[in-house]
């Protein structure tokens, strides 16, 4: 059998419904490759093993059941330390924020992760308050490349992008506001989005203002939908949001995905920035597939 960590959130969830493993075999196996991979990476500012199983075995009772709480239950999800989680402190790569407090409110996307039931396996890091395109901090050193640790993961959002690359969640929110979700998906292979402003709800508000948005870090595209069919949508703790979603981003993606869009695509941005051969290679193929 396919190891339970090289499976999507779309897969796993398929396994869990026809009974061929469970959401706590799922979660053991992903908490043992973040052990395994956090002292050469260092991708996790802290795991949580102990809340991750324990919302696994209520996911497997409620799949026991057939009463699963929502389109992620069982699934195990990675949240970047910019956004709030319940229960544990929110550094955000920092020394200047005290760990002190009662850290009691979810930020929204993470709140709807918890509604559908969502394993949260732990935080990822992110350079201090997300600010660069790189992921070291003063707070949790350095995040290095799943695929050669000499290089960066990317950031700011590199802890997340590594974990799903290296089989530590299928799933991870980011944040991005000058390609934090985007640079360190391209460095990692993993598959990354920024939203459209307001389509995934932020609290509290981002010093970056509207820069700053809420994005899926995943596998694959099909993964990435579902997680937006998750986290979009209104929240009354901010002012910016859209309205609600008419549709789904997974039906969309299987109704056509991209089909009949158009994809602007420039080489080298009108010759102002100098592009390595072998890249430029890369991105046209990937321009190729898409006409």
């Amino acid at each position: 059998m396919t190891e339970l960590t090289e499976l999507t959130a779309v897969q796993l969830l398929d396994g869990y419904r026809k009974g061929e493993f469970s959401p706590v075999e799922a979660a053991r196996a992903t908490l043992e490759r973040a052990n395994l991979i956090q002292p050469a990476v260092n991708a996790f500012v802290r795991l949580s093993p102990d809340d991750a199983l324990a919302r696994a075995r209520e996911s497997e009772e409620r799949w026991r059941r057939g009463e699963p709480a929502g389109l992620l239950d069982g699934v195990p999800v990675t949240v970047k330390d910019i956004l709030l989680q319940r229960g544990a402190p929110t550094l955000k790569g920092s020394r200047a924020i005290s760990p002190e407090g009662t850290w009691d409110e979810d930020a929204p996307s993470v709140a709807r992760l918890r509604e559908h039931g969502a394993v949260f396996l732990g935080k990822t890091t992110t350079p201090e308050f997300g600010w660069k395109g790189v992921t070291d901090s003063p707070l949790s050193g350095v995040t290095r490349n799943p695929y050669d640790v000499s290089r960066t993961a990317g950031g700011s959002s590199g802890g997340a992008a590594a974990a799903v690359a290296l089989g530590a969640g299928p799933l991870a929110l980011g944040t991005d506001g000058g390609g934090s979700v985007r640079i360190p998906a391209s460095f990692c292979g993993t598959f990354g989005l920024k939203p459209t402003y307001g389509r995934v709800p932020l609290y509290p508000a981002s010093a970056f203002g509207t820069l700053a948005h809420v994005g899926p870090l995943a596998r694959d595209a099909a993964d990435a939908a579902l997680l937006m069919d998750v986290i979009s949508g209104p929240d009354v703790r901010d002012w910016s949001g859209l309205g609600p979603v008419t549709g789904s981003f997974t039906d969309a993606l299987r109704a056509g995905g991209v089909r009949g869009l158009r994809v602007a695509y420039s080489p080298s941005l009108g010759g102002q920035v100098a592009v390595r051969p072998e890249v430029a290679a890369a991105v046209r193929r990937a321009v190729e597939g898409l006409a």
